[in-house]
């Protein structure tokens, strides 16, 4: 069976500090599309009835730190939303709250997430009604409404520039995501990423295959994570082409 995510400690963080305002927390990402992988973070999403406070943000904040990727735990991801931002739906939507350990040295000099539009909320409001895995509050489809296809697709494009820029310094993630962006524009759905990148590999030129293929493996945890015998970019390059031409087609 898949490893199951520890996650009573996000629940009970998150109704101790937000209180009355919290309806619904809703686990979503790849424990819920095919298992979780060596390198998975714990997807989280909130959903509150009024935007938290800049002390209730802070709060959530330092907790997450102690916690997050620490003493062998997984990495967090917590995405908290306003019912009423993504109710009835509108793009772009509203992230009221983030935490993600990328962003941990900023947290640490005291940087507290404030809201701001946010294009990820498509494909991430998707999973989680597509999950249907409530950790609290009713189902997902009780306080969210469905994106459309074409929200869905603008989304997960309009972020491609800014995932190039971050190829040299994360590229097993960019890689897997180009993948999962091509598949879900082709196919209309959104995979896990070693499913993406399987999906992906079948259609890719020979000489890009070896990157995607190194990618997946050291996701799955098959391969350790090394670079300097391969040239990501081009494989990267040519995924981003394929993306503007399915996006545009």
């Amino acid at each position: 069976m898949p490893e199951q995510p520890g996650t009573d400690h996000l629940v009970q963080l998150l109704r101790t500090t937000l209180g009355d305002t919290l309806l619904g927390i809703y686990l979503h990402g790849s424990a819920t599309l095919g298992g979780l992988r060596p390198h998975s973070d714990i997807d989280v999403l909130a959903v509150v009835r009024e935007s938290t406070t800049h002390a209730q943000r802070r709060v959530l904040v330092e907790e997450l730190l102690k916690v997050s990727g620490v003493a062998g735990r997984r990495h967090v991801e917590l995405i908290a939303v306003v019912q009423d931002d993504v109710r009835p739906w509108r793009y772009p939507p509203t992230c009221d709250f983030l935490y993600g350990d990328w962003l941990r040295e900023d947290y640490e000099r005291g940087v507290t997430p404030a809201p701001e539009p946010s294009p990820d909320l498509a494909p991430l409001l998707t999973m989680v009604l597509r999950a249907d895995a409530p950790l609290h509050g009713p189902p997902p489809a009780e306080l969210l409404d469905p994106v459309p296809h074409h929200d869905l697709r603008r989304a997960i494009v309009v972020g491609v520039p800014e995932l190039m820029d971050e190829l040299d310094t994360d590229t097993r993630n960019v890689l897997l995501t180009l993948a999962r962006i091509w598949t879900t524009l082709t196919t209309g759905t959104i995979r896990s990423k070693d499913a993406a990148a399987e999906w992906a590999l079948d259609r890719l030129p020979a000489e890009h295959r070896p990157v995607l293929a190194r990618a997946r493996a050291v996701y799955l945890g098959e391969e350790a994570e090394r670079w300097d015998d391969l040239a990501p970019r081009p494989c990267a390059e040519f995924l981003t082409r394929v993306i503007t031409e399915s996006y545009c087609s």
